[in-house]
């Protein structure tokens, strides 16, 4: 079991998360089953694959240097936080009555063309009708909800990490 929770392992378990999740994505839900994604959804994505990059970075550096380490799950940490949230909000527009949901706007590629990234930001957090509608469920659980729960288990493995970087730290005292 020793093996199987070492810096190195839980990594490479973050690298094959975010290839599983993002397959799901792009080949099972975009592919297969027609769906495309809205623009929190997309902005899920862009966390988990953040996550995904600073995950394979340290899996092949494998680092030696506690400061490192930390340094590489920081930034993994913040683009799951990222991929957090963001679904945490998914989840909360669809769950909002029909008479409180944002109307539909002009899509994620209008606003990056014609507003500054900070205003593309704050309307794509606004949501928007279409980020409210649930076009698709499994085991009664809608995309976003899905995604949260699939995030949800990765910062678990982040805390795992953290024990498992800081625990020589601990154990010297």
């Amino acid at each position: 079991m020793q093996r199987l929770t070492n810096y190195r392992s839980l990594q490479v378990l973050l690298v094959i998360m975010t290839v599983l999740g993002m397959s799901y994505a792009i080949f099972f839900l975009q592919r297969y089953m027609g769906l495309m994604p809205c623009p929190l959804c997309i902005f899920q994505r862009i966390g988990l694959m953040v996550m995904g990059g600073f995950a394979l970075i340290a899996a092949l550096v494998n680092p030696k240097s506690i400061a490192l380490k930390i340094l590489l799950w920081v930034g993994s940490l913040a683009g799951i936080g990222w991929a957090t949230v963001v679904a945490a909000r998914h989840v909360w527009l669809q769950h909002l009555p029909a008479d409180q949901v944002p109307s539909c706007g002009p899509g994620l590629d209008y606003w990056l063309d014609t507003l500054p990234i900070l205003q593309v930001f704050k309307e794509v957090f606004a949501g928007s009708g279409e980020c409210a509608s649930v076009s698709w469920r499994f085991l009664g659980l809608s995309i976003p909800e899905q995604s949260l729960i699939f995030f949800s288990v990765l910062l678990l493995i982040h805390g795992l990490i953290l024990w498992r970087i800081l625990r020589p730290v601990l154990t010297i005292r």
